[in-house]
C-alpha cells in the first residue's frame, strides 16, 4: 500500500533523544563542535596526489586517509551514542576531545602513512563523539537543522581550503582542520548538566559484528572476494547474535521494520553516490573539461554551497509533501547526478551532478530519519537514530573506496 503520509508528520513529537526540555548550549557552539567533522571528512578530496607525492606513494594508496576516516566515523557514531547512554555526556565530551587532539598531533608529525592513517582514525572516533553530543544537546529540529546546514557548508568549503592550506603550508595542516572543534569544548563542558547513572549492559558483541560488517562493505570495491566472504560471515553471525540478544546493539524490532529498512537503504544509496561523486567530479572536471585543480575546487564549492541552501529550502516544505513524493524527488536527483558523471563532459553538467548528489544525500538524511523511526517504541528510537546515522555515514566510507577504484 502506498504511503502518502506527510514526510515530517512526526516532527511535532520528537523522540526523547532529540527533544530536551530546555536547551542549555547556544546553537552556534554546537555548530562549531559538530561542523568541522564534515570539513575533516572532505579535506582530502583534491590533495590526494600531493599526499601521495609527499609520502612517496600513489594517490590511490593515500586515499586510505579518506577511507579510514569515513569508515571509523561511521562505525564510531553508534558506539559513541552507546557510550553516552552508559557513561554520560561528560565522558563522551572529554574522551572525544582527547582523541581529536591526539589524532591531530599524530597527523601533524607522522612521516609514515600507516601512522598517519591511525591518527586520522583517532580523529574520526573523537569527531563522531562530538557530533553525537552536539545532536543530543540540540533539543529541537530547528537547532538540529542548523547543525546540518553548518556541516553542509563546512563540507563544501573544505576541499578548496584543503588545497590552499596544502599549497601555502602543508597537507598535514589541511588534515588537521578538525582541531577547530576543540574551541567549543570548554564552553560546552561548563553548560552540561550532571550525568545520570548508566542504563543497561553494553552489547559489545553486537557492536563488534556491526564494525566488521561495515568494514567489509567498504572493502568490497578494492578486495571483492575477501570482502564478500567477510560480509557473509558477519551478517550470519549478526543474525544469530540478534536472536540471542533481540534488545542488544542491533534491536530486532528496529531492523525488521519495513519503514526503517526503506528509509535507511535509500539514504545509504544516496550517501554513497554523493561521496563517490565528491571525489570523482573534480577529476572529471580536470580530465574532461581541462580545468585546473583550483578551478575545479572553486566550481565544486559553489555548487555544494548552493546545494546546502537548497536542502534547507526543500526540508522546510517536505512536511507538506507525502513520503512517496519526497522519495521520488530524492531518487530522481540522485539518479540524475550519476548520469551527469557518466555521460556529461560540459562543466555546468558535471557541477550539476555534484549539486544534485549533495542535495539528494543531505535531504535524505534530514527527511528519512523521521520516516525510519516513526513506528519505533520510544525506548528504541535513540538506537534506531544511531543505526540510521551509521548507514548514512557508511556512504562516506564507501564513496572514497569506489572513487579510488574508478578514477584514481
Amino acid at each position: 500500500m502506498t504511503d502518502n503520509s506527510p514526510a515530517h508528520s512526526h516532527t511535532s513529537s520528537q523522540s526523547p533523544a532529540l527533544e530536551l526540555s530546555r536547551p542549555l548550549v547556544p546553537v552556534l557552539w554546537l555548530v562549531l563542535m559538530a561542523s568541522p567533522v564534515a570539513a575533516a571528512n572532505n579535506a582530502t578530496v583534491l590533495i590526494l596526489d600531493d599526499i601521495g607525492t609527499a609520502l612517496d606513494t600513489t594517490a590511490a594508496t593515500a586515499s586510505w586517509l579518506a577511507t579510514v576516516f569515513a569508515l571509523v566515523l561511521a562505525v564510531s557514531t553508534p558506539l559513541q551514542a552507546a557510550l553516552m547512554r552508559h557513561r554520560g555526556r561528560h565522558t563522551v565530551l572529554f574522551t572525544s576531545a582527547a582523541l581529536v587532539a591526539a589524532g591531530t598531533v599524530i597527523v601533524l608529525f607522522s612521516t609514515w602513512l600507516p601512522l598517519a592513517v591511525a591518527g586520522r582514525a583517532a580523529q574520526a572516533v573523537g569527531g563522531a563523539g562530538l557530533n553525537v553530543l552536539a545532536i543530543a544537546l540540540a533539543g529541537s529540529a530547528r537547532r538540529i537543522g542548523a547543525i546540518s546546514a553548518g556541516m553542509g557548508l563546512f563540507g563544501a568549503v573544505s576541499p578548496l581550503i584543503g588545497t590552499q592550506l596544502t599549497d601555502v603550508l602543508s597537507w598535514r595542516v589541511a588534515l588537521s582542520m578538525l582541531a577547530i572543534t576543540l574551541i567549543a569544548v570548554p564552553v560546552v563542558s561548563r553548560r552540561l548538566a550532571p550525568d545520570t547513572a548508566g542504563i543497561g549492559r553494553f552489547d559489545a558483541g553486537g557492536a563488534l559484528l556491526v564494525a566488521v560488517l561495515s568494514g567489509s562493505v567498504v572493502m568490497f570495491a578494492s578486495n571483492p572476494l575477501p570482502a564478500l566472504a567477510a560480509t557473509a560471515i558477519s551478517i550470519t553471525l549478526l543474525i544469530i547474535h540478534t536472536r540471542r540478544r533481540p534488545d542488544g546493539y542491533v534491536p530486532v524490532a528496529t531492523i525488521r521494520s519495513a519503514r526503517f529498512q526503506t528509509a535507511t537503504c535509500l539514504t545509504l544509496a544516496l550517501s554513497a553516490g554523493y561521496f563517490t561523486l565528491l571525489f570523482v567530479i573534480p577529476q572529471l572536471l580536470i580530465t574532461r573539461a581541462h580545468w585546473t585543480k583550483d578551478t575545479a575546487a572553486t566550481g565544486q564549492l559553489m555548487a555544494m554551497v548552493l546545494a546546502s541552501l537548497t536542502t534547507l529550502g526543500f526540508t522546510s516544505i517536505a512536511a507538506r509533501l507525502s513520503r512517496t513524493n519526497v522519495r521520488i524527488a530524492l531518487v530522481a536527483a540522485g539518479t540524475a547526478a550519476v548520469l551527469a558523471a557518466v555521460l556529461a563532459s560540459a562543466p555546468v553538467l558535471l557541477l550539476a551532478g555534484i549539486f544534485l548528489a549533495l542535495f539528494a544525500a543531505t535531504s535524505a538524511n534530514a527527511t528519512q530519519v523521521i520516516a525510519a523511526t516513526a513506528s519505533m517504541p520510544e525506548q528504541d528510537k535513540p538506537t534506531a537514530i544511531g543505526l540510521f546515522t551509521l548507514l548514512y555515514l557508511l556512504g562516506g566510507a564507501i564513496g572514497p573506496a569506489l572513487a579510488s577504484a574508478l578514477v584514481l
